[in-house]
């Protein structure tokens, strides 16, 4: 199902819903899907029955199923995918193409026959271009065997543009190792991305670090699904996804308005990071920018940072930090989703009352962080809530350059919504 966006252009990384139906970023599909639906009891039982593969094995299966696929090399029909499913018993991987619109359609239980001439049936639990969940079971014995990678046409204006080969958190392949890998893979590359600025001259706090860590989950949670779904199974269905994909997570999640990949940043703001972070070596091109998560999680660091340097200078920020009112994790979050620059006239107009003035979308936002705050054990340190009783202007800054990098973006910012004005424009994601 389409769900209407809108944001002002350049101001700030992703965009805002005004209809505040779902926020999470959807990968490339010209087909309506749907996921707001949990698994059904039948294929919980059903995964059940599968034997646990260790993230290892995983890991090893995929790169085996991954390497079959690429073998074919018949010429890629961009109306067809193609799986690759494990038989745990038997250590066969089974190769089987279906149809893509079948393929997208939610609730679809589908037959093939593998290259091994078995016959399997497929039932798609969730549809979400790459990123559809389904279930495999052979006909003739019963077995449930476990997907691990489908084969994508992605095709724009009838052409085939890339063809992807991406893992899905199915529910056969769920278990807690992998969750836990996943939860290390974030953290480890945030880790480098941060070693990586400090090496550079740019400093980052590990409190702006875990933030981080926090909207790299918020900002694929579907809404819907927060809404109507047990939010503890949800997260660890993200995680899983980092660990399975590794570099290649969300690597086909694009807007139509062009917030993409991990990060899901727009592309006025990246342009604007690395117009005021010359020193740091960022892609040029945006959607390889995006598309490389150490690239990408740089680019995080330094919006997160600059907007904090930003931030703290505010007495209304002050305030509201010494007395409670909020904290300086929800900010940053808050700018993260919406003007950065708006957040001090929130705190001064609305007091204790602020969150009720914030946009509907980013009020959603802050419910999403707080819950996975809540719900996931984050491997870095947590935010520090309080201002610090040095000046705080030097209280988590970077460094005096750090400062005028940060001024200076906000003013690039304040330029940008000059230039273009206050209009809304539409974003569209499929």
């Amino acid at each position: 199902m389409k769900k209407v966006f809108t944001f002002l252009a350049g101001v700030f990384v992703c965009a805002f819903i005004t209809g505040g139906a779902s926020g999470q970023s959807r990968e490339i599909n010209p087909a309506q899907v749907d996921q707001s639906s949990t698994v059904a009891t039948s294929t919980i039982e059903d995964s059940s029955r599968v034997a646990s593969l260790s993230s290892a094995q995983v890991t090893r299966e995929i790169a085996d199923a991954t390497k079959l696929l690429k073998s074919h090399q018949t010429p890629m029909n961009i109306d067809v995918v193609t799986m690759a499913a494990l038989d745990p018993e038997t250590s066969e991987i089974n190769v089987f193409s279906v149809s893509k619109d079948s393929f997208l359609v939610k609730g679809a239980n589908l037959q093939a026959t593998t290259q091994l001439g078995r016959s399997v049936r497929l039932n798609v639990i969730s549809a979400n271009g790459v990123n559809t969940a389904v279930t495999v079971t052979d006909i003739a014995t019963g077995r449930t065997l476990v997907p691990l990678v489908v084969e994508y046409p992605i095709v724009k204006a009838g052409s085939l543009t890339e063809t992807a080969f991406y893992t899905s958190a199915h529910p056969a392949l769920m278990s807690p190792g992998l969750v836990s890998a996943g939860n290390t893979y974030v953290a480890t590359m945030l880790e480098t991305a941060a070693k990586r600025l400090a090496d550079e001259g740019v400093g980052v706090s590990p409190d702006i670090v875990n933030v981080a860590e926090h909207l790299v989950i918020v900002e694929h949670t579907d809404h819907k699904r927060f809404l109507n779904e047990d939010r503890g199974k949800i997260y660890p269905e993200i995680l899983s996804l980092y660990a399975l994909n590794q570099g290649n997570t969300f690597r086909y999640s694009v807007s139509s308005a062009g917030a993409g990949g991990m990060i899901q940043m727009i592309p006025k703001t990246y342009a604007g990071i690395r117009q005021q972070h010359p020193s740091v070596n960022l892609k040029p091109e945006f959607v390889d920018g995006m598309r490389d998560h150490a690239n990408a999680l740089e680019a995080m660091l330094l919006y997160v940072n600059d907007t904090w340097n930003y931030l703290q200078k505010s007495p209304e920020v002050q305030d509201a930090l010494r007395t409670g009112i909020a904290t300086k994790a929800e900010l940053l979050a808050a700018g993260y989703n919406s003007n950065p620059m708006h957040l001090p006239a929130y705190l001064k107009n609305g007091g204790a009352g602020w969150r009720s003035l914030i946009p509907g979308e980013t009020q959603m936002y802050l419910s999403i962080y707080s819950s996975v705050d809540s719900k996931v054990q984050f491997k870095s340190q947590p935010v520090q809530e309080s201002v610090s009783e040095e000046s705080p202007t030097s209280s988590l800054s970077q460094s005096s350059v750090g400062r005028s990098a940060a001024s200076a973006l906000i003013a690039w910012l304040s330029r940008e919504l000059e230039t273009r004005g206050r209009g809304l424009l539409g974003r569209v994601l499929s």
